[in-house]
């Protein structure tokens, strides 16, 4: 990729509604091989000021871009709620929380390759959905941490509290403990039974990927956003004396089960913070994300924000 092409990229890549032309599903049948293309070079596209119709005219949009249904949201590490069919909210976290930067599902063995968030409502303040080029990030990060991940690849260990959290019945989607050990070994997920309903995980992931579309070598992963260091630091602090290290709802790994050090993860985050750009909300905003070329997270936020999201086009 040439540094002039890397120039002409727009994170994200805004179509707004042009005067007489207010028939949304009209041009995303006439222009979705324009809108494919520049999704697959730019990483995101916005489409702006037009009348969606509401959750049934998002599902529809999801359903005309990807030619598909919307994917269930399966494996579940945070919680969300169902609007509709397989439309839900975005994360359910306390408004002045922020979510880091990361990419849909990349901690599973196959992960939705389109993401649509639908803004019903904006927020008062902030709240914000920043974005982040992933072949950006990874080419800020050092080589030598580069080097590291991809020959030790990452781990992420979660741990699965009935008090705390989200439960595994709810991350999977079932109470049989024989499901969930099934999906687990299809899926390469080592799984731990602990005590009399406790459930330990752990999966092995490669931290770069290459873009199936483009070529390009993309930073995929949750080795940053799941590491303890990136959660807040009095939360951080609650959360290791609560639990100790061994039992964190969720921490991140090299590949060999070796530490990371927090000198790197604080690194891949100012490489992602680098990288990253934000724009405001307006309602009835339909934002269409490449989730292998472009992290998403979330600004904390006032007033009544609700961003609906939905899943397409799995990886394999």
């Amino acid at each position: 990729m040439t540094s002039a092409a890397q120039a002409s990229r727009v994170l994200p890549r805004v179509i707004e509604r042009a005067d007489g032309d207010a028939d949304l599903f009209g041009l995303l049948e006439r222009d979705r091989a324009e809108i494919r293309r520049r999704l697959a070079d730019d990483g995101a596209v916005l489409l702006r000021g037009f009348a969606v119709g509401g959750v049934d005219g998002f599902d529809r949009v999801v359903r005309t871009v990807s030619g598909a249904s919307p994917l269930a949201y399966a494996e579940r590490s945070s919680p969300r709620s169902t609007i509709k069919g397989r439309v839900y909210t975005s994360t359910d976290y306390p408004a002045d929380e922020e979510i880091f930067l990361h990419n849909e599902n990349s901690y599973q063995s196959v992960w939705p390759r389109t993401l649509y968030f639908y803004c019903i409502e904006p927020p008062a303040a902030q709240g914000a959905t920043p974005l982040a080029d992933v072949r950006e990030v990874y080419r800020r990060i050092d080589p030598s941490v580069r080097e590291e991940f991809e020959r030790r690849r990452w781990m992420v260990v979660r741990n699965f509290h009935e008090d705390f959290g989200t439960y595994w019945c709810d991350a999977f989607g079932t109470a049989d403990r024989d499901a969930v050990t099934a999906y687990c070994r299809e899926r390469d997920i080592e799984i731990e039974w602990r005590g009399a309903d406790g459930l330990r995980t752990r999966a092995v992931r490669d931290a770069v990927h290459v873009h199936p579309v483009s070529g390009e070598r993309v930073w995929f992963n949750h080795a940053t956003f799941f590491h303890i260091t990136t959660r807040d630091p009095d939360v951080a602090e609650g959360l290791l004396e609560a639990f100790g290290e061994d039992e964190l709802p969720s921490n991140t790994y090299y590949g060999d089960g070796g530490r990371i050090p927090d000198d790197v993860v604080a690194h891949l985050r100012d490489c992602y913070r680098a990288a990253s750009v934000r724009y405001d909300w307006r309602r009835d905003d339909v934002l269409v994300v490449d989730n292998m070329l472009a992290a998403h997270g979330r600004e904390p936020f006032s007033g009544r924000r609700k961003i609906a999201v939905a899943m397409a086009e799995p990886s394999a």
